[in-house]
């Protein structure tokens, strides 16, 4: 499909932050494409495998990380791109690269960190993916970071609408290359958002019912998610039970996204440049009101059976406990971490505490627990439940 005239344009880039005169172009690659490149090579990236989607360091190897994740993210993420004629490998960045800043553990690790660094500005997962592709991941030796194109900056920082009210590090990194925070992303950014949504909404279902935190009876509560069970159960009347689940879930996913088009479609009435997108004063990528409200359902139904169930909150109490020990290990004595980082660390606040706080982020869960075993001399407790 040829690019939409509200698609962004790799030729049209606003540019990177840092001008690299010896990279010259490598192969046939646009600006997006290069990004994206830059993104699966970085560190951050490979990092992804050791960390948490819903559930700590399963020992099982067919549950979901952030990795996995991301990648399914960005095959939805494309089918939508390509169909809409936006820029496919700058709709790929973003889903690939949306979920570079959690920390260990998920968002347990998250509200540790945000608590050692109250009085220090806090810690935000989102602002933290910007802080590492813009500043902590540096392979190269003539600029800070990755170096992305603004597009993809301005998409990270703006996935979930505009940012009216930034938090220091996102404040830090925007005076340095200003993103037009107040104004709404393109449409590439706006995708990958909604396939995030998509897809941890669909397969933590698919991971809670291979943990058993979820069964199907709780499940078929949901009116649409038992017409759509009737549905796999009329046409595979023979399937074994965990692949009419499993049909369950692609069904789902495939309404959600057709929906997402629909709509999106719709709302594209009128809408000519990438501009117009920007300026519209509301998102143009959305769901149906309908299909909005059993997205805000069944993400209520998932809090309240899987993410808060009683095992995870055990779990996640456990590894608050492993991080906020850890912060306070490296700021009592600095040296226990790794060489690069301890001659790096800066004596002044807030630097010195943010520093510290960029160590433990990068980390991995099986990582932090070593870190935590090498430092306490013991193993943590309470870190997987399945």
């Amino acid at each position: 499909m040829s690019r939409a005239p509200y698609a962004a344009d790799p030729a049209k880039t606003r540019g990177r932050e840092f001008d690299q005169p010896g990279h010259g172009v490598r192969g046939p690659r646009s600006a997006f494409q290069r990004d994206r490149d830059r993104i699966i090579h970085s560190i951050a990236f490979r990092r992804l495998a050791g960390k948490t989607q819903v559930f700590v360091a399963p020992d099982g190897d067919h549950y979901r990380v952030r990795l996995t994740h991301s990648l399914e993210v960005a095959q939805i993420g494309r089918v939508v791109a390509r169909d809409l004629g936006l820029d496919e490998d700058l709709t790929e960045a973003l889903c690939l690269s949306h979920d570079l800043g959690h920390p260990p553990f998920g968002h347990p690790g998250e509200d540790a960190l945000n608590d050692s660094l109250a009085s220090r500005g806090g810690f935000d997962h989102n602002e933290h993916a910007l802080r590492t592709v813009m500043r902590l991941d540096s392979p190269y030796c003539d600029c800070p970071g990755l170096n992305l194109t603004w597009e993809t900056l301005e998409g990270l920082a703006k996935h979930n609408g505009p940012v009216n009210q930034p938090g220091w590090a996102l404040t830090e990194l925007d005076a340095a290359f200003p993103l037009e925070l107040r104004q709404w992303p393109s449409l590439e950014a706006q995708v990958a958002a909604l396939a995030d949504d998509i897809a941890y909404d669909n397969h933590d279902i698919d991971d809670g019912l291979r943990a058993g935190f979820l069964d199907l009876e709780q499940l078929l509560e949901l009116d649409f998610i038992a017409n759509l069970w009737r549905d796999v159960e009329s046409r595979f009347p023979n399937a074994r039970r965990d692949e009419q689940l499993r049909e369950l879930v692609r069904t789902q996913i495939g309404v959600m996204v057709n929906d997402l088009l629909q709509t999106t479609r719709a709302n594209l009435q009128g809408i000519n440049s990438i501009e117009e997108v920007r300026g519209a004063g509301c998102a143009i990528a959305a769901f149906s009101p309908e299909m909005a409200q059993r997205e805000r359902t069944l993400k209520a139904f998932m809090y309240a059976n899987l993410y808060h169930h009683d095992a995870q909150i055990r779990t996640a109490q456990a590894a608050r406990g492993v991080i906020a020990k850890l912060y306070a290990a490296y700021d009592q004595d600095s040296s226990l971490m790794n060489p690069g980082w301890t001659t790096s660390l800066p004596e002044e606040q807030p630097g010195r505490s943010r520093h510290i706080v960029d160590f433990i982020a990068g980390m991995t869960d099986h990582y932090a627990i070593n870190q935590y075993q090498r430092i306490f001399g013991e193993i943590p407790e309470g870190l997987s439940n399945v």
